[in-house]
């Protein structure tokens, strides 16, 4: 499992090991170039509070917050704990999520030493940056600006990276582009106090499926850090080239915004019943679409969290990767690709806007002129070939899964056209439905979706089939079994509820791990198809997967116990949160 936990503020992330090493941070965006990369490369530059030699460390968060305490024994005895978080409160009315980290390091047990160290980088190039020592902090001068490090422990110790007894609280303030005035001590307790608060009450407004609680809090809070406020882009992971399998090349840049995952992100915000995430998204997708030619462009699968392009897909050879995986990768190739599935998915994604009256204040005339331009594309794009749901890279063909959501965005448009809206959508949709529909079904063998007309094979997207309400009971059930039947890792009762995406062989190779979200889609699907117990056991077998701070990674090998991939994964926390909700009695069954 990953030995790592989460912290953040929608504006900063940064992992953190469980012996107390900040390994992963970017500043100033989640997609911006490492300023401690240390996961990818021992020489990659990390911020640590460590013990002596063989100390050992937990963690678990503060409840209901996403503030991370991590303690570390010494072997002598003696034990100390940190207190990691990034401030998020409500200031001046509005929320404050500055650019910075705080650790509070306090002792516990006995007379603990300690050594800290901030080893600083410049980015992709590795090269480790100077300090400059001020009264009471480091500045460390990178890409035209800096980062200060503001603390009350003795710089001579910090700046020699010498061992010293914790005899009191430590405080550290690290920021980007700019410093703090006030007295450190001070403001990191008001800001720990005053995110505590934020957090708790955050949770308090979340609706919880009444089976896994605990569990869907903690993926809601996760996914929470995957929002970037500035620009309402959500991200699909906060990591890069965390591989999905080790030794092997499929690693690959997630700290993007992938159009298509936000309509299940956003599925899980509406579940929970927080719906900001969803407003700031709408504002970042009409953003991007006015930047098109409507009559012609396309909209790309992935976009920076700027709405630029990531490309070109770069490999960085000086960093030697997770355990040694190469190539280490920034940027993402994918943004070149043709994915037709996303139309529809961005239909499903604005849809509450006119089916949900919640969002009557969002209803306009820009949003039904994008419904409609994307409801064109999804008729023009039906069996057409594209990358597909997977993004390969070699051999695009049609896909089942792109013309089944191509179906589903106009479904969804005929029932808002049915409320009201879209009168002059310039288009017939009941035909370009039906001939969605019949794409779908040339699909088909022995009564069961297949990936395309012209493969056989069985894909795990397929099982939204179930999900998306298409109007054939037969099919849907019949897909959603040999699926599971079909793509499941083993016969043993620790490999059979885990899926692989597909065991067709793809640009490099045939895959060899459990992809997480397959599995919780697979409760979904059984919980529709009325297979409520065989849902509710799938989803104990799979909350396996988790580390021990309930965060899940893209892919997991079963066998091994290890997850891999990026981490944590959005994909997987929706997964979790929704799956949740299908198979949880209703709280008027349990109160």
């Amino acid at each position: 499992m990953y030995p790592y936990g989460l912290i953040g503020n929608c504006q900063a992330s940064a992992l953190v090991s469980e012996l107390g090493s900040i390994d992963w941070l970017c500043f100033p965006r989640p997609d911006s170039p490492p300023v401690f990369g240390k996961i990818l490369d021992p020489d990659g530059g990390s911020f640590s509070i460590e013990g002596m030699e063989n100390s050992t460390g937990s963690q678990s968060y503060l409840p209901n917050t996403n503030i991370l305490k991590t303690i570390i024994a010494n072997p002598d005895g003696s034990q100390f704990e940190i207190v990691d978080f990034c401030p998020r409160f409500y200031q001046h009315g509005r929320i404050y999520r500055p650019n910075s980290l705080f650790r509070i390091v306090k002792p516990l047990q006995g007379n603990p030493l300690i050594r800290v160290k901030c080893r600083p980088i410049d980015g992709w190039s590795k090269s480790q940056v100077k300090s400059i020592r001020g009264n009471s902090h480091l500045r460390f001068d990178l890409r035209e600006d800096h980062v200060r490090l503001l603390t009350n422990m003795p710089l001579t110790y910090l700046c020699e990276e010498t061992y010293f007894m914790l005899s009191e609280p430590l405080y550290f303030g690290l920021t980007w582009s700019l410093g703090i005035e006030d007295d450190i001590v001070d403001v990191s307790e008001r800001f720990l106090t005053l995110t505590i608060d934020y957090w708790n009450m955050w949770v308090k407004h979340c609706s919880i499926p009444s089976l896994y609680q605990k569990e869907t809090i903690r993926s809601a809070l996760i996914l929470k850090l995957h929002c970037y406020e500035d620009t309402g882009a959500i991200l699909a992971a906060l990591t890069t080239s965390l591989p999905e399998e080790r030794g092997e090349v499929r690693n690959w840049d997630y700290r993007f915004c992938w159009l298509r995952d936000t309509y299940y992100v956003l599925s899980a915000f509406h579940n929970l019943g927080h719906f900001e995430e969803m407003e700031g998204f709408i504002k970042f997708l009409i953003s991007i679409a006015e930047r098109h030619d409507h009559s012609r462009d396309r909209l790309r699968p992935v976009y920076r969290l700027d709405q630029t392009l990531p490309i070109p897909e770069t490999i960085h050879s000086n960093w030697s990767g997770f355990h040694g995986s190469q190539p280490v990768r920034s940027e993402n190739q994918a943004a070149e690709h043709v994915q037709n599935d996303l139309y529809g998915e961005m239909i499903l994604t604005l849809a509450p806007i006119f089916l949900d009256e919640r969002f009557h204040h969002l209803r306009t005339k820009d949003h039904e002129r994008l419904l409609a331009h994307l409801g064109k594309f999804c008729a023009q794009n039906i069996s057409k070939p594209d990358a597909g749901l997977w993004e390969i890279r070699d051999g695009w063909r049609e896909h089942s899964f792109s013309n089944l959501m191509c179906w589903a965005g106009i479904d969804r448009l005929e029932k808002i056209r049915e409320r009201g809206f879209l009168k002059t959508i310039g288009f017939d949709l009941s035909s370009a439905k039906l001939a969605a529909e019949n794409a779908i079904r040339n699909a088909v063998v022995e009564n069961s979706l297949r990936n395309g007309p012209s493969d056989s094979s069985f894909d795990s997207s397929l099982l939204q089939i179930s999900n998306l309400r298409f109007p054939d009971d037969q099919i849907v059930r019949e897909t959603v079994m040999q699926i599971q039947s079909s793509l499941k890792l083993g016969e043993d009762d620790s490999y059979r509820d885990f899926l692989y995406r597909y065991i067709r062989k793809d640009d490099f190779g045939r895959p060899q791990s459990a992809f997480l979200i397959c599995s919780f889609w697979l409760i979904q699907a059984l919980a529709r198809i009325g297979e409520l117990e065989k849902a509710k056991t799938t989803m104990k077998n799979v909350m396996l997967s988790a580390n021990s701070l309930g965060l899940f990674s893209e892919h997991f090998l079963p066998g091994s116990k290890m997850q891999a991939g990026n981490f944590p994964q959005a994909y997987s926390h929706v997964g979790q949160i929704n799956a949740a909700f299908s198979i949880s009695p209703s709280w008027s069954e349990i109160l």
